[in-house]
């Protein structure tokens, strides 16, 4: 058994199951089946093709993809708020024609053409942003039409100018480096496209607006009840669209110096084909500048590399039609997929052998017992998942609860409350600073400061990340407890990064480190992981010898100590095992004791299905989530635990009627008061024996201070 065990430890910890999930997380790994489409096709094409890699073949297409591709990233900014933009195509020619123009016929400066160009791409673009954001037409029926009109614009205007767009030269070296130029081989052009193409990238993926018209494009009706202004950001999406096919309009002019009839013709086809083709998803929502860029480079390979094996133009059109036909429907079975996919092998169990518990020689301490069968209800039905609570110098009784808020209780009956603060997310951990602010981590955005007079501050909501990490986990996702050491540092777990707060029991399921302690240094503002692989870190109090602290591993049923200064500094050591139940939150306790909550009893079933990894990870592949066996978080109890770790004494409810699940506790002034995340209600028990007097913040920062 001892050796099965250690291969069993051995094969989860060095072939670990969950990187393929994780893999299928990632926004790039949309990427991955056109970036090896392209591969496999320059591949072929090098093959078929003498003289494919040649550095004028490659020239000419850097130029074509300059031009094709912001057209594609102008299709695919619409496309992520929700629409699509035909009329591309003719509004590329408009766009050219007044490049032609300005630059052949008028001789104006490169900087007018340029503004002229812009303009109007600017006004196409916002004839369709305004239809289709602001009168909310549909995006298809009103691009068909305005592609109709700007067609018909430039079949009246270019026959009256076609001579003398022909007969007349642009006289400007700026005009032809943009067109022919070139630095160091790569074309001035490409160099455009990069700096505009890698800007789109930030922009869509870090910053503000990139998240808006995702959001309006992934959920349009969410994201105005979030507050989004949706009416502009498609507009926006619409003008933005339109800067950049005149950007590839004067490019385009820049180096053939000349348009025809046909130009723009079928451009919105191919341009689409690329742009689905690369991943974007019709659906709006999802997509990215690099979806575009590959999809065109692809989309070009293709088109050209026919021309040059002599195909005629309807095939080449049929072909482009047929691999639209495809990528479409890839995209369709993809995006259906891939979340079922994930389901299924995202969660990664590993093996995890708890200490087996002899129930008849468990200490006295530890009997069942109806302590908690008189507890005084405080805020029933008024607070909703009270995970942990605190109280202040006055007395007053302070909570977080799952609707966003931090709820205060004025003493001494504590009938009477008010919201103290909001939040957004749901406050968990708290703890109060030395000048009086109330600290608190918040599920999914971090740790949060309120200052005295109810105003709220971000602290911090990240960490350095892990150089071999392949979830972005620089990004708190659920901090969970907090308590500030004597310098201001603050030290917070963790309990997942795999996790969202709606997930966090699915963790019990792996038994893995997926959690981490952290420090917050207020001096330097810099925000730093001290230790790394913890099981479900859950609640930390700072020791009496400021230099360490004691923290609650939840599912490895262990409160370990680490020290973070003095001769210690770095050790980590186990304070108590083996427990019976899985700690919570914990805080420190009259006559220099701990308090610990369990919000849950250990089960003979659970332990050994921590031992069956390949059990767990059958039963998350195969049947749903509301059948999977969980640990015991329905039921606990509160511990009282020596400065050695020794238990002194423990509170149940027998009854199961009060606080079944227990998951923070908090001594003052002789009293006990319970929270508990399930709760709707928060609990005080009269502690026998107590100091009458005692109280955290006094035992933290002195009565004086």
């Amino acid at each position: 058994m001892a050796t099965s065990d250690t291969l069993l430890r051995l094969r989860y910890r060095f072939f670990p199951d969950r990187m393929f999930g994780e893999l299928l997380t990632k926004s790039w790994i949309d990427n991955v089946i056109p970036a090896l489409a392209l591969v496999v096709a320059v591949l072929i094409m090098v093959a078929l093709i003498p003289g494919y890699l040649s550095a004028g073949n490659l020239a000419d297409l850097a130029r074509q993809v300059s031009e094709m591709g912001l057209i594609a990233l102008a299709l695919t900014i619409v496309i992520l708020s929700g629409g699509i933009d035909l009329s591309v195509g003719s509004m590329f020619a408009l766009c050219v024609l007044t490049a032609l123009v300005c630059m052949n016929v008028l001789g104006l400066p490169i900087a007018v053409s340029l503004v002229a160009t812009l303009g109007t791409g600017l006004v196409c673009g916002l004839l369709n942003g305004v239809l289709v954001g602001y009168l909310r037409l549909r995006a298809f029926i009103t691009t068909l039409v305005t592609l109709v009109i700007f067609r018909a614009l430039y079949d009246i205007i270019f026959p009256r100018l076609a001579s003398a767009i022909v007969g007349n030269m642009a006289i400007s070296p700026t005009w032809d480096l943009i067109g022919y130029g070139d630095f160091y081989g790569v074309p001035v052009s490409f160099f455009i496209f990069a700096v505009i193409a890698v800007a789109l990238h930030i922009g869509l993926s870090r910053l503000r607006p990139g998240w808006r018209l995702r959001a309006v494009g992934g959920a349009r009706r969410s994201a105005y009840n979030a507050g989004i202004n949706v009416k502009l950001t498609v507009c926006l999406a619409y003008v933005t669209s339109g800067l950049l096919t005149a950007v590839a309009a004067f490019l385009f002019s820049a180096r053939l110096g000349s348009t025809g009839a046909d130009t723009g013709i079928g451009l919105e086809i191919t341009v689409l084909t690329a742009v689905v083709l690369g991943g974007v998803s019709l659906g709006g929502g999802r997509g990215s500048a690099g979806n575009a860029i590959i999809g065109t480079i692809l989309v070009l390979i293709l088109s050209n590399s026919l021309i040059r094996l002599s195909m005629p133009g309807s095939v080449n059109q049929l072909i482009l039609g047929l691999v639209l036909i495809a990528a479409v429907l890839f995209d369709r079975k993809w995006v259906k997929n891939r979340g079922k996919i994930l389901s299924k092998i995202y969660v990664s169990p590993t093996f995890l052998r708890l200490p087996e518990r002899d129930r008849k020689a468990e200490p006295a301490a530890l009997a069942i017992n109806d302590r908690l069968g008189d507890t005084e209800l405080i805020g029933l039905g008024t607070v909703e998942g009270p995970e942990d609570v605190i109280l202040d110098r006055n007395d007053n009784l302070y909570t977080g609860t799952r609707h966003g808020t931090i709820v205060r209780f004025f003493a001494p009956d504590y009938n009477r409350s008010e919201v103290f603060a909001r939040i957004g997310g749901h406050p968990l951990g708290l703890s109060f600073a030395q000048n009086g602010d109330l600290l608190t981590c918040v599920g999914g955005m971090g740790v949060y400061r309120v200052t005295p007079d109810g105003t709220v501050a971000k602290v911090t909501d990240e960490t350095n990340r892990s150089l071999l990490s392949i979830i972005d986990d620089s990004r708190l996702r659920l901090p969970d407890d907090l308590d500030i050491a004597p310098d201001g540092r603050v030290f917070f777990s963790e309990a997942t990064i795999r996790y969202d707060m709606s997930e966090w029991a699915v963790d019990a399921l792996e038994g893995r480190g997926n959690g981490r302690l952290i420090c917050f240094d207020p001096k330097t503002q810099t925000t730093r992981t001290v230790l790394r692989g913890l099981i479900f870190p859950n609640g930390i109090t700072i020791c009496r010898d400021g230099q360490s602290l004691l923290f609650a591993e939840t599912w490895a049923c262990r409160i370990s100590r680490y020290w973070f200064d003095g001769p210690n500094k770095g050790k980590r050591e186990v304070f108590l095992d083996n427990l019976p139940g899985y700690p919570d939150n914990l805080n420190r306790g009259s006559n220099g004791t701990y308090w610990i909550a369990l919000l849950g009893m250990r089960t003979k079933t659970f332990d050994l299905a921590m031992r069956k990894p390949s059990f767990r990870r059958r039963m998350a592949k195969r049947i749903a989530s509301d059948e999977w066996l969980f640990p015991n978080i329905n039921r606990g109890c509160v511990l009282h635990v020596s400065e050695t770790g020794d238990i002194l004494g423990s509170y149940w409810d027998e009854d199961g009627e009060n606080h079944p699940s227990i998951t923070s506790t908090c001594e003052h002034k002789g009293w006990l008061y319970l929270g508990g995340v399930s709760n709707n209600r928060i609990g005080r028990v009269r502690i026998k024996d107590a100091d009458p007097d005692w109280t955290a913040l006094d035992d933290y920062w002195g009565k004086d201070r």
